[in-house]
């Protein structure tokens, strides 16, 4: 037995959605420096406690500092070499974690933090989950 695909909205309670590549809905929360694109959200899909997304880090670019409030996120880096970058709680030196393609990356609560792509040409693209159902940034002046 084939089920179609769930409606818009959440669709049929216990079927799944498929969300393509060019269904994602850049009408999520901002920082300067990258372009969120949101895939799976109550508003997209009727998502309860998850969100999720695509972030692109264009060349030689580094992002507005930021962190998510009270959600915990994980970052998986599928292209380029970004850089997560973040104020050490007990020594206030800056750690830079340098990744690349199939590296995670766990950014906890209240955390402030900024990606960079290093690279002169080559975008960094990196898929984002969530544990609250919409995607919460807050912007600050510095880490």
């Amino acid at each position: 037995m084939t089920a179609g695909p769930a409606s818009p909205g959440g669709g049929q309670p216990g079927g799944l959605r498929l969300i393509r590549s060019e269904e994602l809905s850049s009408a999520t929360a901002q920082t300067s420096g990258m372009a969120r694109a949101a895939a799976i959200s109550g508003d997209l899909v009727g998502a309860r406690s998850l969100w999720m997304g695509r972030t692109v880090l264009g060349p030689a670019v580094s992002s507005g500092d930021h962190h998510h409030g009270e959600s915990e996120t994980g970052i998986f880096v599928v292209s380029g070499t970004p850089v997560f970058v973040y104020r050490d709680p007990g020594s206030g030196r800056l750690v830079r974690l340098e990744t690349q393609p199939g590296d995670y990356v766990w950014v906890p609560p209240q955390v402030p933090h900024r990606e960079e792509n290093p690279s002169p040409d080559t975008e960094a693209v990196v898929v984002i989950a969530r544990s609250t159902q919409e995607a919460i940034v807050v912007n600050v002046g510095g880490l």
